[in-house]
């Protein structure tokens, strides 16, 4: 079987739902190809910058994220051994929107799947690329679902990727399983991910943990539940679970962050898990390729990954599928329907690169840094006196990283009504 769309979308995350929703609200034929079922828990910071909620609205999910969001983050902290240093969160020039929120990704992703479906995004879920090529001017994919023999070719002129770093899909000519992952290094960075119940951590703080080897983040989001979200050298864990034998992996590690840091064990102690622990990893922070030429973009992870640090993961997922949009329905638009030359990208591609890197360049730059002193205490410790004394320092890095800055601006109407 195969059918022909304007534009192939693989992921539905807030990158490639995002994209989706804006495509298929100015008319585009819309496939978005999602290998997991929703709703599903997955290892995130969760934390929206308040950039993002405008753009949430317009997309016509924002009464359910501020029912379901916790609340406004107005403060954050540096957590490392034994000290707690505490300022203030930048606030956004906006009405209504003047702080970050936090929620789930099982809740925020199905909200915007959700929406894409009801504006005639046709998703495939559970379905996986099996294979991608070149059929003159379109991309062919092909699809399987688990459990079913039968395969599905889509075909459009457009292909975003729109999936996890870790995940590459294939490029024209390659399956699936030629994407190759590097071999395990020292230096690979593991990621987990727990939420608790019960925890004892005040309303609009957000915690910035730095321990050797490793940091991390915690947050009050939907439901009361706290979410814990750290990183560790695969070295680094190495040594927990020879510390802790007999513990998993998420338990060992665990552990080591909690006796490292004073502020975790305040925050979590009488707290109830909520939930098993998830893992993910080795990240692949780094500026990837955002236009990948013939039609195909890269939005979200799969153009460029931060340091979850800053948690502007999703920032950078929204912002970047939102700034994309608006360079492919213009140039759509600008295209005579009746042409009948395909459109090129090439002008497409160039803009959007340009764009993406002016926007995004600046703060994975600015994350790296930050972890890599985060995760050298002893490295950092001169300037801890300087942030003890001087926490506006902190206030001045969110700004920095970006959590008021508008990369991408919606209309003052609402999305379905001509984004």
């Amino acid at each position: 079987m195969s059918k022909a769309f304007d534009a192939i979308i693989i992921g539905a995350g807030p990158a490639g739902s995002t994209a989706a929703i804006r495509l298929a609200s100015a008319g585009w034929s819309v496939a978005i190809v999602e290998k997991r079922e929703f709703p599903r828990r997955k290892v995130c910071g969760e934390c929206i910058a308040a950039s993002n909620l405008p753009l949430l609205d317009a997309l016509g999910i924002g009464e359910d994220v501020d029912a379901l969001a916790g609340p406004g983050l107005q403060r954050v902290g540096l957590f490392v051994g034994q000290r707690k240093i505490i300022a203030p969160l930048p606030p956004m020039t906006h009405a209504r929107h003047r702080w970050g929120r936090a929620l789930g990704r099982e809740h925020l992703d199905t909200l915007l799947l959700a929406r894409a479906g009801a504006l005639g995004v046709h998703v495939l879920q559970p379905w996986a690329v099996k294979q991608h090529d070149a059929d003159g001017e379109l991309h062919r994919c092909t699809l399987a679902r688990a459990g079913e023999h039968a395969d599905l070719e889509l075909h459009a002129p457009v292909l975003i990727h729109a999936h996890g770093s870790w995940e590459p899909a294939p490029r024209a000519g390659m399956q699936a399983d030629a994407a190759r992952r590097p071999p395990h290094r020292d230096g690979d960075l593991l990621a987990f991910k727990s939420t608790w119940r019960n925890a004892r951590i005040e309303p609009g703080l957000l915690p910035v943990l730095a321990f050797p080897g490793g940091y991390g983040g915690m947050v009050l989001g939907d439901h009361g539940l706290v979410t814990l979200a750290f990183c560790i050298r695969r070295d680094g864990l190495q040594r927990a679970r020879t510390a802790h034998a007999g513990s998993s992996a998420a338990e060992a590690a665990f552990a080591y962050v909690r006796a490292c840091c004073a502020g975790v064990e305040d925050v979590l102690d009488g707290a109830e898990l909520a939930g098993s622990w998830l893992a993910v990893g080795p990240l692949q922070p780094g500026i990837r390729e955002a236009a990948l030429g013939d039609g195909q973009f890269a939005i979200g992870n799969a153009a460029g990954e931060a340091h979850p640090i800053l948690g502007e993961g999703m920032s950078m997922a929204i912002q970047s599928a939102w700034l994309l949009s608006d360079r492919l329905i213009a140039h759509r638009t600008k295209t005579p329907a009746s042409s009948e030359m395909r459109p090129t990208w090439s002008s497409v591609g160039s803009s959007y690169a340009r764009t993406w890197r002016a926007n995004f360049a600046p703060r994975l730059r600015f994350a790296a840094v930050c972890a890599h002193l985060a995760m050298r205490p002893r490295a950092a410790a001169p300037l801890l006196p300087l942030l003890q004394r001087w926490p506006g320092l902190l206030t001045r890095g969110a700004r920095i990283a970006g959590k008021v800055r508008q990369s991408a601006m919606p209309a003052r109407y609402q999305c379905g009504t001509g984004l």
